[in-house]
């Protein structure tokens, strides 16, 4: 417990899913946690349940494809808790699906924006406050998808979400001399609204399922442990890596 003590973070997407559980897990483990997504309802009932479970927490709405929303994300930070140590870039889309040669320009582009886009305008002003602290931890969410699999009808989201691989690559050795460490990680399947979106029948869901070398999909609680890793000093000398969370998905062909 209290990996975190004393660290202040930013994690976005943070209103359901993996992002709302790192959240949770951040401030048990003694983070001060700025919360972002679009949906601020859901962003105050996460900030209640926090200060609730004894942690500390702040929120602001807004759009990842809006760079003033990231320089506000980190002013918030700062403002509030004087500084800024990880930030958990996890928002994100599927995009447009269906066949690649139906796939409207527009479509593409907004997967681009928020997938990937978004996550370079957002580390550009994490790294820029973390640089005046003594370094940190970035951690973008990519995929499986488009870097050891490759599915039909998602080339938005599997360009978008493996432009992230290269980002943190680039990133990681950039800022590495300055103790700016950057990471991905990439789950596999995870029990989230996104999934089920994608997976809306019992077939469809037992077909993904057993892809997985353990047979099951994950939970986001369960990827919140590896991000956990990656923000904390467990990991000081981990950056640069696209880390697999898939549950053997990328190795399995039973």
């Amino acid at each position: 417990m209290n990996r975190l003590n004393g660290k202040v973070a930013i994690v976005t997407g943070a209103s359901s899913g993996i992002g709302r559980a790192t959240a949770k897990l951040f401030a048990a483990e003694g983070a001060k946690v700025v919360v972002g997504a679009r949906r601020g309802n859901e962003l105050e009932s996460l900030v209640a349940e926090i200060k609730a479970a004894g942690g500390e927490a702040a929120a602001l709405a807004g759009d990842v494809r809006s760079e003033d929303y990231h320089k506000a994300l980190v002013a918030l930070a700062v403002e509030r808790y004087g500084k800024l140590d990880i930030a958990f870039n996890n928002a994100g889309t599927l995009g447009e699906a269906g066949p690649s040669t139906e796939v409207s320009e527009q479509g593409f582009a907004e997967a681009l924006a928020i997938n990937l886009t978004a996550s370079f305008l957002a580390a550009k002003h994490q790294i820029g406050e973390m640089l005046k602290h003594g370094g940190g931890s970035v951690i973008f969410t990519s995929t499986f998808v488009g870097h050891t699999v490759g599915f039909p009808g998602v080339a938005a989201y599997a360009a978008s979400k493996s432009g992230l691989i290269g980002l943190t690559q680039a990133l990681a050795a950039e800022f590495g001399p300055q103790n700016v460490r950057v990471n991905a990680i990439l789950p596999g399947a995870v029990d989230t609204d996104m999934y089920r979106d994608m997976n809306d029948t019992p077939e469809k869901q037992a077909f993904v399922t057993n892809l997985h070398a353990l047979k099951r999909v994950s939970r986001p609680e369960e990827i919140a442990r590896s991000v956990l890793y990656l923000a904390s000093d467990d990991a000081s000398f981990v950056t640069g890596t696209a880390s697999l969370v898939d549950g053997g998905l990328s190795i399995t062909r039973t």
